[in-house]
């Protein structure tokens, strides 16, 4: 048996709206949205009485998704702090590929996003940067050239 393919990474998140306009001014594109709840979820998370909102975003190519959940209970762990360096253990960072970095980081400051660091140039073949977004996540740009 063989991996098939990612089929879409998760993030939990606060304020939903927030997080599908940050990712939609991206260039994603929000494919649909839900809620979910009842035992299956329960038993495929391993909490008791999940209920949650979830939006699901796609990358204009189709190939890639992302998962926003925003739970209404059990109620969301989430008195952690949302600036955590990146060589923090754990999931950390999306990364996506963009056409115009500069235009890209200043359409999403405009949802509160703030570059991390400073946009680097690796040997004249891409521009990369991290910023973070709505409820603290980590999303990783690049422009190769």
């Amino acid at each position: 048996m063989t991996l098939q393919r990612m089929d879409n990474t998760g993030i939990v998140v606060d304020d939903l709206a927030a997080a599908v306009a940050f990712f939609q001014e991206l260039g994603m594109e929000l494919e649909g949205e839900a809620q979910v709840e009842g035992p299956w979820a329960d038993q495929c998370v391993g909490l008791d009485g999940v209920r949650c909102d979830i939006a699901m975003m796609k990358t204009p190519d189709g190939h890639s998704r992302l998962e926003l959940a925003k739970y209404l209970s059990p109620a969301p762990i989430g008195d952690g702090p949302r600036d955590t360096p990146h060589n923090t253990v754990g999931m950390h960072r999306v990364m996506f590929a963009v056409d115009d970095l500069d235009d890209t980081i200043a359409r999403l400051r405009k949802h509160g996003a703030e570059v991390v660091g400073q946009i680097a140039d690796y040997q004249d073949i891409v521009r990369i940067c991290y910023l973070r977004g709505p409820d603290g996540i980590f999303v990783g740009l690049s422009e190769f050239r």
